[in-house]
């Protein structure tokens, strides 16, 4: 049986596509700039597609994320509201 959820308890993610990085480096990296707090509040997950690395983030903290990995020398090539919209340009 699955549960239901009310529509404002359902997280709302970004997907943000990441160059030349893996799981391990971009994790240290948002730690480092946004904190426990921070990364509890951005509630990110990777995403599994084909040996790429895409982070999964919460909307409000979208920005906090990419400012992160971006002052941590880690690119980001695109951000996406879907798994779909993200792949169509890679």
């Amino acid at each position: 049986m699955k549960i239901k959820l009310n529509p404002r308890e359902n997280i709302k993610k970004r997907y943000v596509f990441i160059e030349n990085a893996d799981k391990e480096s971009t994790e240290k990296v948002v730690l480092d700039y946004l904190g426990i707090l921070g990364w509890a509040k951005a509630k990110p997950s990777f995403v599994n597609e084909a040996g790429k690395v895409i982070l999964a983030v919460d909307r409000k903290m979208i920005n906090d994320v990419i400012a992160a990995l971006e002052l941590g020398k880690i690119k980001v090539s695109r951000v996406s509201g879907t798994l779909k919209g993200l792949s169509k340009n890679l």
